[in-house]
């Protein structure tokens, strides 16, 4: 059997953590079930992240990261609509193959939210500043127009929200979406 090391072993976990994270969200995953999905224990795990917070952490930005990823390839070599286009559909394959992405999106959102309703300003910090990196990338590839950007985004942000709450493909909300 092979060993592996400790950055190997690391990417395992921020594996793990993106789907327990996304299925019970950040209350609700402990490191052991985390550990335990790995098959490590949980002083090891602990030798590999300082505490929940941190795997949460380097869970949502490689969930960050990998949609950034995502968009880039789509976007590369193209401009404006082309662009646009290319990124929705990039981004529909992502969450319909990888549902997973989106859940752990959603649970982010969440854990920031109750983190600062608990008057803990730190935790949402870094998954801002990897939101804003996600925002600048797009904001770029759709040529720096603002409205585009935002435009592009609000939409994302609402079929993230139509697929989380289970709406079928079929279902009327989603008429607007094939103009």
């Amino acid at each position: 059997m092979v060993r592996m090391s400790a950055e190997e072993r690391r990417e395992s976990v921020i594996r793990a953590a993106i789907t327990e994270f996304a299925r019970a969200g950040y209350n609700g995953t402990s490191t052991e079930v985390i550990a335990k999905r790995v098959g490590v224990s949980q002083p090891y795990l602990f030798r590999l992240f300082p505490n929940k917070q941190a795997i949460f952490l380097a869970a949502s930005a490689r969930c960050l990261a990998d949609t950034r990823h995502v968009f880039g390839e789509a976007a590369e070599g193209l401009e404006g609509e082309e662009a646009l286009d290319a990124m929705a559909a990039a981004y529909q394959r992502l969450i319909a193959d990888d549902p997973e992405k989106l859940l752990m999106q959603m649970q982010m959102y969440v854990a920031v939210a109750a983190a600062e309703a608990a008057g803990d300003h730190e935790f949402g910090k870094q998954v801002r500043a990897g939101w804003l990196e996600l925002w600048d990338d797009v904001h770029l590839h759709l040529g720096a127009d603002i409205g585009e950007t935002t435009t592009f985004l609000a939409y994302g942000m609402l079929i993230n929200v139509l697929v989380s709450l289970g709406f079928p493909a079929e279902h009327r909300i989603w008429s607007s979406f094939e103009e």
